[in-house]
């Protein structure tokens, strides 16, 4: 069951630029760093970056506490400094870049806030229903293409059409299984979602290359 939505996770998890959520200002990155300058424990922050970059992070939240001392207007400042220094901490030590900390309250998609609900509760069941349901769709979308087009030995363009659905339901099939392979590499190794391309433009890029290679 584990090693199912581990395979699922890899396969549907989309581009950085519009899943990520350690760099929103209420994503887990900035709230634990928040609740770190107002308590003055720094352990839980330092968990979030590699061991050795922490001794930047220990130099950044000094610097951070005294300026907070300098009156309201300081204190804004040194705390959005923080966040960021945390936060592109963080993304360079998943190999991801960082482009600047994000307003709260992005659209996230169903994935995310499933997950951190899941962590929040301990019930893993809506989110192991949601990565099936997704993958199961995604499956049977491309197959039914495929069985709904014939190839042909004498029509050039009824050829092209049946490569265009078989290319992208094989490289699905494929991509599940090495995802689910390498699903360990996906968050901690390299990057928040390092290595798995979107099912829509994995679909489109098939598409292209199935029709060339039929040529």
């Amino acid at each position: 069951m584990l090693k199912r939505i581990a395979l699922v996770a890899a396969v549907l998890a989309t581009p950085l630029s519009t899943r990520a959520h350690c760099d929103t200002l209420d994503g887990p990155v900035v709230k634990t760093a928040r609740t770190a300058l107002e308590t003055g424990k720094l352990a839980p922050v330092l968990a979030w970056v590699r061991a050795d970059d922490e001794a930047e992070i220990r130099a950044a939240f000094q610097k951070a506490v005294a300026a907070r001392k300098l009156g309201p207007e300081a204190k804004a400042v040194a705390d959005s400094w923080f966040f960021e220094t945390v936060v592109r901490v963080h993304r360079a030590g998943e190999g991801a870049p960082f482009t600047g900390l994000k307003p709260a309250g992005l659209a996230l998609g169903p994935a995310v806030p499933a997950a951190d609900k899941a962590v929040r509760t301990g019930d893993l069941g809506p989110v192991e229903k949601l990565l099936v349901e997704e993958l199961r769709e995604g499956l049977h979308h491309r197959f039914e293409l495929v069985r709904a087009r014939k190839a042909s030995a004498d029509d050039v363009a009824a050829g092209r059409a049946w490569v265009a659905a078989y290319v992208p339901f094989v490289h699905y099939v494929e991509g599940v299984y090495q995802s689910v392979k390498g699903a360990g590499a996906e968050h901690g190794e390299g990057g928040e979602h390092a290595g798995h391309a979107e099912p829509g433009q994995h679909v489109h890029g098939d598409i292209a290359a199935g029709e060339h290679h039929h040529q």
